[in-house]
């Protein structure tokens, strides 16, 4: 029997006494945020779209089989990123059948755009997912277009006021559907000043009237490296002022933690011995009954689209394979720590030991040697990973094979310029 009161993001009674954890399994994203930059790999980031790694919905159910026997008092299970759930929509799905057959009691919720939720709300339903958090942010398209730099919808992009009212569009039919399938609705807004902060009574009003449950309005983090990196985050006085304002029309969440998406324990007191368990369990390898010993190609990459990063600078890599419907991401490896010489792309080979290639923007040449005697092809181009893909899985000719000026070395480069360490 699942209590749903032990939700403690939706109840504040439950805060101190009921754990939650966020499963990492969906890392791209189909919107671009103006206040979002989501790094990786980075325990001192306290806010959504950052987690310390990728794990696929088999190595989530070994995470929280372990996390379970050392946190008794989990009652929730939460998918919230780093990148958008349904952007990633296989992994999520899987992911919450997964979790839904081997752990019965337990709450499940997820938290998305809206984007591309609704053609999965009714599987939600029958999988009991009881609690659905959408993050939208103004009900007026032109506002929104100044908080969003594209939408991606059905492998199309879209870009300024046209994405900003397709993204609306959807979020609203994604809440009249959940809201019909008997699933609760929390709200979440983020508070960016002078571009919607104003319009967010005006929000709540709209949101109440189609049966949303709760309002979480979050201050913006002002992130380096984005659009809105200047601005000030809003001060608390004035949080507490909107939220007075929000509370005329729905209940105000005042006590969400701004969790990361790899979270877990206690809201506002998440556990270290988790984080170990995390990392422990995206170590884990899972036969599905691949016939090829090696089907995955490892890609050094910014952003999961184009072939773009020295290897020596790559904190994670993105593991893909190909499928019937193309190249499909598996998931992100942390490479090992810098500074331990060969031994660290020993370690790397060990880590890569099911990938028959690497797609690097650049490399020195003791760690290309180091790979290739691991049985790992490395690759040195620039440009679309699924470029470097069919030149690896279709043997077709790959022009850019040679190394880019600017991916020879970046600052995060401290060597001599004679290979890596």
């Amino acid at each position: 029997m699942i209590d749903f009161k032990k939700h403690p993001c939706f109840n504040k009674e439950a805060k101190g006494q009921y754990a939650r954890v966020h499963l990492p399994v969906a890392p791209k994203c189909n919107i671009s945020c103006n206040y979002c930059n989501r790094k990786f790999d980075c325990v001192n980031e306290s806010r959504p779209g950052v987690t310390s790694n990728i794990l696929t919905p088999e190595q989530s159910i070994v995470y929280l089989t372990s996390l379970r026997e050392k946190m008794p008092h989990l009652s929730v299970v939460g998918i919230a990123g780093p990148g958008d759930p349904f952007a990633n929509p296989d992994e999520t799905m899987e992911t919450l059948r997964q979790v839904r057959a081997n752990f019965e009691d337990m709450i499940l919720c997820v938290s998305s755009n809206g984007l591309n939720i609704a053609p999965y709300i009714e599987e939600l339903a029958e999988l009991k997912v009881s609690h659905v958090t959408i993050t939208i942010n103004a009900l007026d398209a032109k506002i929104l277009e100044k908080v969003y730099r594209w939408v991606r919808f059905e492998k199309k992009g879209y870009f300024g006021l046209a994405g900003a009212e397709l993204l609306l569009e959807k979020q609203l039919e994604a809440i009249d559907k959940l809201k019909a399938a008997g699933i609760t609705v929390k709200a979440n807004a983020i508070v960016i000043p002078g571009i919607n902060d104003k319009h967010l009574p005006e929000l709540a009003e709209g949101l109440a009237a189609k049966g949303v449950d709760l309002m979480n309005t979050i201050p913006l983090i002002p992130v380096e490296d984005t659009p809105f990196a200047d601005l000030e985050e809003p001060a608390s006085a004035y949080m507490k002022e909107i939220r007075k304002k929000i509370g005329e029309f729905l209940p105000p969440m005042t006590h969400c933690s701004r969790c990361r998406a790899d979270a877990a324990g206690l809201l506002g007191k998440d556990s270290t011995e988790a984080m170990e368990l995390l990392s422990e369990a995206a170590k884990v390898r899972i036969d599905k009954g691949d016939t090829a010993e090696r089907p995955y190609v490892a890609v050094a990459s910014n952003e999961g689209i184009l072939v773009n990063q020295h290897l020596g600078e790559a904190e994670r890599l993105y593991i893909f394979k190909e499928t019937p419907n193309g190249y499909k991401l598996v998931n992100q490896r942390v490479t090992p720590p810098r500074g331990n010489g060969d031994k660290r792309w020993e370690e790397l080979g060990d880590t890569l030991s099911d990938c028959r290639a690497i797609l690097v923007g650049g490399v020195g040449p003791k760690p290309s040697k180091i790979l290739a005697q691991s049985g790992i092809e490395v690759i040195e181009m620039s440009g679309l990973i699924d470029q470097g893909m069919d030149a690896v899985y279709k043997g077709m000719e790959l022009r850019t094979i040679t190394k880019a000026e600017s991916f020879k070395c970046g600052a995060g480069c401290s060597g001599t310029g004679t290979g890596c360490g």
